[in-house]
């Protein structure tokens, strides 16, 4: 692909950690800016998808990049392959991804709406947090019941994070259940 100035876009090889690096920054700073998150809000309204702006945004970026922007989003989802053995850049990676989904949920949801989402996120972690530290004060064999009865219930709520959360009076009976049999059910 040729620019207007006949200058050459890259087109093959491989992305290096460096370019990677400079998209997920630039990115995570377009997608924090109040002109590009109206952007993407008014393509929603549009009933357009807000990955379509996305992925825009990150061919523009490409762009200035001087990199084929086709190449660079067919490089990028071989990234996690490429550069498995990276932990930083794969931390990173995951990071420019999650920070997509967030710009697009927040643009489907409105400012208001979106705020109250990571509200009730940030306290279910911290809940989350309390009863991992809580079920810490027990021998590893009840630990393990715990966590068995805990994966028990989000399978049976489909996995909704609601259900990532036993209550203290919960885990005390799942672990007064198994020391004592005369509680365990046949």
């Amino acid at each position: 692909m040729s620019g207007s100035a006949g200058e050459e876009y890259q087109s093959s090889g491989m992305l290096s950690r460096e370019q990677l690096l400079h998209l997920f920054d630039r990115f995570a700073f377009l997608t924090s800016q109040p002109d590009v998150k109206k952007r993407i809000a008014d393509a929603v309204k549009d009933q357009q998808e807000p990955v379509a702006i996305t992925t825009a945004i990150q061919e523009e970026i490409l762009l200035e990049m001087g990199v084929d922007p086709r190449f660079g989003l067919s490089f990028l989802g071989k990234a996690n392959m490429t550069f498995e053995n990276d932990q930083d850049l794969m931390i990173r990676f995951y990071g420019f991804v999650a920070r997509e989904e967030m710009a697009c949920e927040e643009a489907e949801l409105g400012p208001e709406k979106f705020a109250e989402r990571m509200n009730m996120q940030q306290k279910l972690q911290e809940q989350q947090l309390e009863m991992l530290n809580y079920m810490r004060s027990f021998p590893l064999n009840d630990q393990s019941a715990i966590l068995e009865k805990l994966h028990d219930q989000m399978e049976k709520a489909n996995f909704e994070s609601e259900a990532s959360i036993l209550s203290v009076e919960k885990i005390q009976d799942i672990v007064r259940r198994r020391v004592s049999p005369v509680f365990q059910l046949r």
